[in-house]
């Protein structure tokens, strides 16, 4: 992914790196552009954690399109290796050159390795594209939910994130002319190695306070009713302290300000909560506790709230 912007000069202070998020309508908190503008700086990974849907990915994306930069998005899953993260012999183009070779002949060993294991036959994955960035525009390259991959994969990140290189058997080590700016994200559905932590800047992202949320939704859906807003936001926010399966995250709140948006919603009710539950809440067991009756008693304590705030 390319980003048609020039690259700029990374923030020089806590306060241009709070600014630089906000300009990509990103809404930080001050620990957030704290750790954030240390990394830049000292030229160390971002590890960030937390619930899904709080915003992680959103960092990196957000990063890239302020600075200028491409962003190189590794998406982990399990059973994820080398010939998909890093790189791949492309080894179809590779016998047809060896076929066209000895139907011209050529008959020399050494010379015939040589050419397939050029440059020209070598696929570049993520981590392999990342760090081809020149000195002034390296990339971001968002390593996303590494939880979900193995232990195996994340001793091989090792030598990335240490002296961002990789070494092709074939080729040698390729070593970037610049480190990337590394975000690595997980949901800790399982604890990530000492190891490797210990090479990154740490930040666990929570779910935003009312006010920050709503300055999110405000930013996110500029349609939406200023009432909506509140009531959505609010809403959601109490969902949070119950004890649900999964508890809607920040993107829920946006896609669900939207929805209502589109429906022309100019405030809560009971029937509309009923009926458009499902773009926040993504199991029956949860939706089931809502519709009966736990939904009713917090929208009434929502525009209680509201009203006594007027």
């Amino acid at each position: 992914m390319k980003n048609a912007l020039e690259p700029r000069a990374l923030p020089q202070s806590i306060d241009e790196t709070l600014a630089l998020l906000t300009s990509a309508d990103y809404v930080a908190d001050r620990a957030l552009a704290t750790v954030l503008f240390l990394s830049l700086r000292m030229r160390r990974p971002l590890f960030l954690e937390g619930e899904a849907g709080v915003g992680k990915t959103e960092i990196a994306k957000v990063l890239a399109n302020a600075l200028g930069r491409r962003l190189i998005r590794l998406q982990c899953y399990e059973g994820l290796d080398v010939s998909s993260a890093v790189y791949e012999w492309n080894y179809a183009a590779q016998m047809i050159e060896i076929r066209m070779e000895e139907a011209e002949g050529k008959v020399d060993r050494k010379d015939m390795e040589k050419n397939v294991f050029s440059e020209k036959y070598l696929i570049r994955r993520p981590i392999l594209e990342a760090l081809t960035g020149k000195t002034g525009s390296a990339p971001v390259l968002l390593i996303d939910e590494l939880d979900r991959t193995d232990e195996a994969f994340e001793a091989f990140l090792l030598e990335i994130l240490s002296d961002f290189q990789v070494t092709v058997p074939e080729l040698g080590t390729i070593k970037a002319e610049e480190a990337p700016i590394v975000v690595i994200t997980t949901n800790r559905t399982r604890e990530i190695h000492d190891a490797l932590k210990r090479r990154c800047l740490y930040h666990w992202v929570d779910y935003p306070d009312a006010s920050r949320e709503l300055e999110i939704v405000r930013r996110k859906v500029p349609d939406a009713n200023s009432r909506l807003s509140a009531e959505v936001v609010r809403f959601i926010q109490k969902l949070r302290e119950i004890e649900l399966f999964k508890v809607p995250g920040v993107a829920e709140t946006i896609d669900w300000a939207g929805a209502l948006t589109e429906l022309d919603k100019i405030a809560l009710d009971p029937e509309t909560v009923s009926d458009t539950i499902g773009v926040i809440l993504k199991y029956q067991d949860d939706i089931a506790r809502i519709e009966q009756g736990e939904g009713r008693r917090i929208l009434e304590e929502v525009k209680a709230e509201l009203s006594a705030a007027e």
